[in-house]
Order: C-alpha cells, then structure tokens, then sequence
C-alpha cells in the first residue's frame, strides 16, 4: 500500500471530495483501508475541526436526497441511525406533502377499485418510510377512506 493510503487524514479527504460522509461511515472506511484505529479517530476529529467532514451536513444532504427520492420520515431515520446519526425532529420538512405527491405520482387521484388495491397502495407507501396515519389522510384526501385498511 502506498504512503498516502495508509494516511487516514489523505485518504479521508479524497474520499470526501467525492461527497458527503457520516462520520461512522467514513471511520469504517479507513478501517476497512487497513488504517489504525488511533489514526483514523486524531484523522476525523482534525476533519471535523476543519469543517471537512460534518454530520449535521451530511443529515441534511441524506434528508434531501430521500425526499428527492420520494422516501418518507421512517425511511430517513432509519437511514440516519445505521450512519450513527441520532435523527432530531424536522420541523421544515412537509412529510404530508411528500406523501401525497409520491401517492399521485405512482397512482394518480384515482381511487383503488376494491379492498386489494387499497392495501397494495398501503404496502407501497409503507415500503416508502411513510407512517400508518400519514397513509391514511393521503388515502382520505383521494375520497378512499370508505375503504378498508386491511
């Protein structure tokens, strides 16, 4: 391996030129590139310090990457822990809005024809990171609360 390889700080900022890293992220990195555990830590904190590497950016780069994505809140927070990223309450965030816009998106404002499709479109919005209730005012908001959930 070469001298800048073994570097972590080197090897750290290439890989962040490329784009955004949680710090986790970035450690198992430069762990997984045969750099020492000791170096890596004094690597992100001088990182850190400089402003190179932030999670609080990262959190909003991944945030605006999901909703452009059409990914809900569940989606995003669970995105956010496996960086190691403690998710905080997004008050800008219109998740409704999200919601209904990837629900027309993907089935217009036609209402589903029978209980089955009513509970497709329910598993897509869920496999989507949207919650129970968020579901069911974008399903209501197309005149579909007459219909079963389940």
């Amino acid at each position: 391996m070469s001298a800048e390889r073994r570097d972590p700080y080197a090897l750290a900022l290439r890989l962040l030129a490329r784009r955004e890293y949680a710090r986790l992220e970035l450690r198992d990195k430069l762990l997984r590139a045969g750099c020492d555990a000791e170096d890596v830590t004094r690597a992100l904190d001088a990182l850190a310090a400089a402003g190179h590497q932030d999670d609080a950016r990262y959190a909003e780069m991944l945030t605006r990457t999901r909703m452009r994505q059409g990914h809900g809140p569940l989606r995003l927070r669970q995105d956010l822990r496996r960086a190691g990223i403690e998710p905080v309450a997004d008050a800008e965030t219109h998740w409704l809005e999200q919601a209904q816009a990837v629900y027309r998106k993907r089935f217009g404002r036609t209402a589903p024809a029978d209980a089955k499709e009513y509970a497709r479109r329910v598993r897509f919005l869920t496999g989507r990171g949207f919650a129970g209730e968020m579901i069911r005012r974008v399903l209501a908001a197309d005149g579909d609360e007459d219909l079963p959930a389940g």
